[in-house]
């Protein structure tokens, strides 16, 4: 059914039909269609899975990056998420790149986009998140990742400021925290994964919130594009400073082995594409630091074939975006039903 249903939306500018797709469930939801939909896609109950000190419903998230602002939480939950990550987010609004920035390659089983860490800002955001948690904190068991990063405008010099602002804003709203300075979209943010600059930013970060009453997980979110050398120097900080957790792997700029004609746009591409290196990346991480860095995977995953080879490769837990897209809303059910 949902073949068909994709065949018609897939006419139509993708980023148009993101907005139609989700408003039409929010529609339905909000009219009394919500537990008719959970039953259809919900996965059936099962036992939490604890992963530092988080009692995740499932091991099956959505990445950061299809509800920016967190604004269809409940709509996702509905469809079986154990957790979603809002963002990115960053601390003034941006209206992100000039528009087509999101494109379908559907030869490839891909997405390429260039959005540009488009987001209402941190202020709204965080707002938006406290009146969802007084609604919904006796009745949700969804746990909620804030991805963070910098605005376009602020140099690279003064980000730890920018996430530093989004932490503070969000701390008390999310359940675990993931810095973004992997992103292909927006200019210069890959040069803060050198370790320098990361260790500025991380470091603050941890400082912050050893001061909480509540610490949150902090995560970092790392390109598929990373040298052999750069992954280490990323693991060697994680160890040193005693990271929670890293998010393996972000969008990629590489367009090797593409047939769609929209190969050419720039870019992040997401999708199939990843599925091998991500995979390579995840078990990397895992080997070279003993099993000692929790891994949330994100890459190429469809089926729950792909996300159990992310899972043995060492991930604690999995992340779909394309994925979803291109296999429609049960794709968490299929996924839980396959993995261990």
């Amino acid at each position: 059914m949902y073949k068909i249903i994709r065949s018609f939306l897939f006419l139509f500018d993708p980023e148009w039909v993101h907005y139609f797709s989700m408003n039409c469930l929010q529609f339905l939801c909000r009219v009394g269609f919500k537990k008719l939909i959970a039953a259809n896609f919900k996965p059936p109950v099962a036992t939490p899975f604890p992963l530092l000190g988080i009692q995740f419903p499932n091991k099956v998230g959505l990445g950061a990056g299809f509800d920016k602002n967190a604004r269809y939480l409940n709509e996702l939950e509905a469809l079986g998420f154990g957790f979603i990550e809002i963002g990115t987010v960053t601390p003034l609004p941006q209206a992100g790149n000039e528009k087509p920035r999101l494109f379908r390659l559907s030869k490839d089983k891909a997405l390429i986009n260039r959005m540009g860490f488009n987001n209402e800002g941190v202020r709204v955001i965080a707002e938006r998140l406290r009146q969802w948690r007084l609604k919904n904190s006796s009745t949700s068991k969804l746990i909620i990742g804030g991805n963070i990063g910098k605005n376009k405008i602020t140099a690279n010099e003064d980000a730890w400021k920018d996430y530093e602002t989004c932490f503070l804003a969000l701390h008390e709203y999310v359940d675990y925290f993931v810095v973004n300075v992997s992103s292909p979209n927006t200019p210069g943010l890959r040069e803060l994964q050198e370790k320098d600059s990361l260790a500025k930013i991380l470091k603050n970060l941890q400082l912050l919130n050893s001061q909480k009453e509540l610490p949150k997980p902090i995560f970092l979110k790392i390109a598929p594009d990373l040298t052999t050398g750069q992954i280490d120097d990323v693991i060697e900080l994680a160890l040193e400073i005693n990271l929670d957790g890293l998010v393996a792997c972000n969008t990629t700029i590489s367009r090797e082995g593409l047939t769609s004609s929209a190969a050419t746009e720039t870019g992040g591409l997401s999708g199939w594409p990843l599925k091998e290196s991500s995979t390579r990346i995840v078990q990397y991480i895992h080997q070279k630091t003993n099993r000692q860095i929790p891994i949330i995977a994100s890459g190429g995953i469809f089926t729950g074939e792909d996300a159990q080879h992310k899972l043995d490769a060492g991930a604690s837990l999995v992340q779909v975006w394309t994925g979803f897209i291109y296999e429609g809303p049960s794709i968490v059910k299929k996924i839980c039903k396959h993995i261990r």
